[in-house]
């Protein structure tokens, strides 16, 4: 989701919505956590927004109240193309980030699906769904109602997508498909979680059979009978897969998008033993289950450990092949699939990946009055090494360091938290294996901390609700700027420690003395392989071999 300046003239009125944020294709990580699968009873929604074109910060709206015949501008997240207007409600609720006032939040992946459904025949992409669902819900169900009402009226301008989406209560999984450029509307299918479950999805679209007489499972009248009217599907009601209709299976859809699923529910349950087949985009007959039980309740850490993966201990583990170089960098710069000899290899596509401009965990808690109970853990770049910042349902404006507009991907600044962290990561992959400890031991240390004060932050911020509730607004409004941008500060003090103890390939000791540790034995051998003739000390004539 990237500002976009956009560079085409549109009148004064339009301005501030220029500045909307647009959002990556394709790309994205989500898991969801019933109140039953969590150890405190919040539900949780995950989110990386994964793009290489996307600045991370901490977007912003305020609600508002509306007079009869006021509008709203829609404008595309990945062009910033202007599409349309929609008239406004009478009155919108403040968002942030992805939660809103009313602890709803939404979060999202983009499946694609099927070419010939693509295209936009209408004005409502998918990120606006998004943000004018937190605009006008006070639930889930809500939620849903808003999107799909929306996009059957004015027409849907996106290609497949699943959406995450959790009030205090419940948590729902809603995927969405067009109908292609010549007719306007969408079809769609939603399920609650079951309680004590958990599921996620990731660029591939999730549900396959529903029962068709649920109150937990919602779809569009015409979901089966459209895909009979395209020449899709024609078996009966009861056997119809949205997934397998409009997403069907490819190698890349399991290969690269539900080996993160795989992975997330693998360390969640590792009890079912799921197996590597699931994942490998090689057996298409193992598929995923749609949720699982994780084999304990999950607090809000724990989930964000699932959001900090590179299929590590696994045969997909980014840490253990040649491409991770002699110090375990599980990253590998893009493309993705590449060609040698003649035949087309891939490069594994974890949750933890280089290019996240930001991600987030949401905490919502049906026991605590909004303001307080809703929580928006927020953190920018890669998830294996951000710090997650609490950002409460109640603030007024958000860290200086997290907001819209100090930099752009174009224009670094040290005020800006998305460029200090990217500092610190990208010097990190040069010594990966040694460098992420340091980093993992301050990030345990500030989300510790978090933790720690959580407890008191509340219980104080209770009391001044019990006074008046604009005094604990005011009151979390300031403690979410100061730890946002107090871990800005902690990040580039870490940056420089880093830059000092690992300068030019050594490594200081606690003295601050240079050593100079050795590659490890294995990185020898491949070297000792592929060039050990011609790098082979050879002693001369009477000279001593050393």
């Amino acid at each position: 989701m990237p500002t976009i300046r956009i560079r085409f003239a549109l009148a004064a009125a339009l301005f501030s919505l220029l500045l909307l944020p647009v959002a990556p294709a394709g790309a994205c990580t989500s898991i969801m956590v019933t109140k039953g699968a969590s150890a405190d009873g919040s539900t949780m929604v995950t989110y990386a927004a994964d793009s290489h074109d996307i600045y991370g910060e901490l977007y912003f709206l305020a609600g508002k109240r509306f007079g009869p015949g006021a509008m709203r501008e829609i404008i595309e997240w990945d062009s910033g193309r202007h599409l349309g207007r929609i008239p406004q409600p009478a009155v919108t609720y403040t968002r942030i980030g992805n939660m809103n006032e009313h602890q709803v939040a939404i979060s999202e992946t983009t499946f694609g699906g099927r070419r010939e459904l693509s295209g936009a025949n209408g004005i409502l992409d998918y990120g606006s769904l998004i943000y004018i669902a937190l605009e006008r819900a006070k639930t889930a169900r809500e939620a849903i109602q808003v999107m799909t009402s929306l996009a059957t009226e004015h027409g849907y301008a996106s290609s497949g997508e699943s959406f995450s989406i959790a009030d205090a209560k419940e948590v729902w999984l809603l995927e969405m498909i067009g109908k292609g450029k010549e007719q306007k509307g969408v079809v769609w299918v939603a399920r609650r979680v079951p309680e004590g479950m958990i599921s996620a999805h990731a660029n591939h679209a999730r549900i396959r059979t529903f029962p068709l007489r649920d109150p937990d499972t919602l779809y569009a009248p015409d979901v089966i009978s459209f895909a009979r009217e395209r020449g899709f599907f024609d078996g009966p009601d009861a056997e119809f897969s949205f997934a397998d209709v409009y997403a069907p299976l490819d190698f890349g859809s399991v290969r690269f998008c539900e080996s993160r699923v795989w992975s997330a529910f693998r360390r969640a349950a590792p009890s079912l033993d799921l197996p590597v087949e699931m994942a490998d985009g090689r057996h298409p007959e193992a598929r995923l289950p749609l949720w699982v039980k994780p084999d304990r309740k999950l607090s809000v850490a724990d989930v964000m450990e699932l959001m900090r993966d590179h299929f590590e201990g696994t045969p997909l583990d980014m840490t253990q092949d040649v491409g991770a170089g002699p110090f375990a960098c599980p990253y590998r710069w893009r493309p993705m699939t590449w060609e040698s000899d003649g035949a087309t290899y891939v490069h594994e596509r974890a949750i933890s990946t280089q290019q996240t401009g930001f991600s987030l965990v949401s905490q919502s808690r049906d026991w605590l009055p909004d303001p307080i109970g809703g929580i928006l853990w927020f953190g920018v770049d890669d998830t294996y090494s951000t710090v997650y910042v609490p950002m409460y349902a109640g603030i007024r404006a958000v860290p200086p360091t997290f907001a819209e507009g100090v930099a752009s991907l174009s224009e670094f600044s040290w005020d800006s938290a998305f460029w200090v962290f990217n500092w610190v990561a990208n010097y990190a992959y040069s010594r990966y294996s040694d460098m992420i400890v340091d980093i993992r031991a301050v990030q345990r240390e500030l989300e510790g901390q978090f933790f720690a004060d959580q407890a008191a932050v509340e219980e104080k911020a209770l009391a001044l609700h019990r006074q008046a509730p604009e005094l604990a607004r005011d009151y979390l409004t300031a403690y979410s700027a100061a730890a946002g941008d107090g871990v800005t500060a902690r990040w580039r003090r870490l940056g420089e420690q880093l830059l000092v103890k690992y300068m030019d390939g050594n490594v200081k000791d606690e003295f601050g003395r240079p050593t100079h540790p050795r590659y490890p034995d294995d990185w020898y051998r491949r070297i000792v392989r592929e060039r050990g003739e011609l790098l082979r000390v050879v002693p001369m004539t009477g000279e001593s071999a050393p």
